[in-house]
């Protein structure tokens, strides 16, 4: 996928809302639990190993991370949900801030959800995706770790994550299967989110 190897850099970080930057292109935000790979996945998306910093401390990613690739997408990299280690105050602080960002943000096209596949939809994330639902963002699961399980083990979490998505109205049917470490189905979601790039005439 060519867009996905033009050029990607770091454009902001927010902890707040007042921190976002001007909504000038479309935006394709991750999230998931706290240590669910999302930086992993997005280093992968764009072929670079440290564009988006991979940490094995849950809760490690405490900002709203914005990357523009190739002045055409935005990718964003949401904080992690669901870590019991953080505070309370930090978890109202991150709600409050994805709630705003959710509701408020106009050039968001999707958010790409990102679930365990060694563990499958968890309580939080069932929290989560009713949030989605409330706020009529359209999101798409994106199973990672696939490299982790046996064909039988995969293909039963797939079952009961499209069981879970039936009464999802926000929810887009494909279920992705990725890895970041064998480069599993990253082509395919490179494919789904380049649709949301700006078109440009320019080589």
């Amino acid at each position: 996928m060519s867009l996905f190897r033009r050029p990607c850099s770091f454009i902001a970080g927010a902890n707040n809302v007042d921190a976002l930057p001007p909504c000038t292109h479309p935006e394709v935000a991750f999230i998931g639990r706290s240590n669910v790979g999302k930086s992993s996945i997005i280093n992968a998306l764009v072929g670079q190993k440290a564009l988006a910093r991979v940490s094995q401390t849950p809760g490690r990613t405490q900002q709203l991370n914005f990357f523009l690739l190739d002045e055409r997408l935005m990718l964003v990299d949401m904080p992690g949900y669901g870590h019991a280690s953080v505070s309370k105050k930090e978890k109202r602080q991150w709600s409050s801030l994805i709630k705003k960002y959710l509701i408020g943000r106009q050039t968001l096209q999707r958010i790409c959800l990102l679930i365990d596949s060694r563990r499958g939809i968890m309580e939080v994330d069932d929290d989560f995706m009713d949030l989605l639902d409330e706020t009529a963002v359209s999101y798409q699961i994106i199973l990672t770790k696939a490299d982790t399980l046996k064909p039988k083990e995969l293909e039963d979490v797939l079952q009961n994550v499209h069981k879970a998505l039936k009464s999802r109205a926000a929810a887009h049917p494909q279920v992705l299967v990725t890895s970041a470490v064998d480069k599993q189905g990253i082509e395919q979601l490179q494919e789904e989110l380049a649709a949301f790039a700006l078109s440009r005439t320019t080589p």
